[in-house]
């Protein structure tokens, strides 16, 4: 159906949109219920993009409208989220009807995210972060940065 897969790359059960979408590394490990969901109409290109030997744990959601673009050697554990787009909130205009605004996700190479994190639109995870486990992330992190929190802040750089 036109999924891109890597060399060694294993999953037992996706949920997909678009197939023809989606780009997977080599040797990545998937678990179980993960949903990539490309939130638009049919469109040619890949826009979820999964660099190699990474890891992704189950009941993960990519709800992305513009891209998603993962490095290589990330590890995302279970209950992620990644959300690409936003609803807008003019008065006057039902939520439903609102128009939306998306910006691209980028997680740099050898990044890890902890369980149940959520990672919104606009956002790049610099080369060697960490996201604590519920941290939902708003801003762009620095590389080496660990970040908590709601919102994510900056608790101190690996060293």
């Amino acid at each position: 159906m036109g999924m891109q897969i890597g060399r060694g790359t294993s999953f037992s059960s996706l949920h997909v949109t678009w197939p023809h979408q989606v780009a997977l590394g080599e040797n990545c490990r998937l678990e179980h219920d993960i949903y990539f969901h490309f939130d638009g109409i049919y469109s040619h290109g890949r826009s979820i993009n999964v660099g190699s030997h990474c890891f992704i744990g189950s009941g993960c959601e990519f709800n992305i409208s513009r891209m998603i673009a993962i490095g290589n050697n990330c590890l995302i554990a279970s209950g992620c989220r990644f959300i690409d787009h936003n609803h807008g909130t003019d008065v006057g205009t039902l939520m439903r009807l609102q128009k939306e605004s998306a910006s691209a996700i980028e997680i740099e190479s050898d990044v890890w995210i902890g369980a149940n994190a959520i990672i919104l639109a606009g956002v790049t995870i610099g080369t060697g972060a960490i996201i604590a486990a519920g941290a939902v992330v708003t801003k762009p992190v620095p590389s080496n940065a660990i970040m908590v929190g709601v919102p994510a802040t900056i608790r101190k750089f690996r060293s």
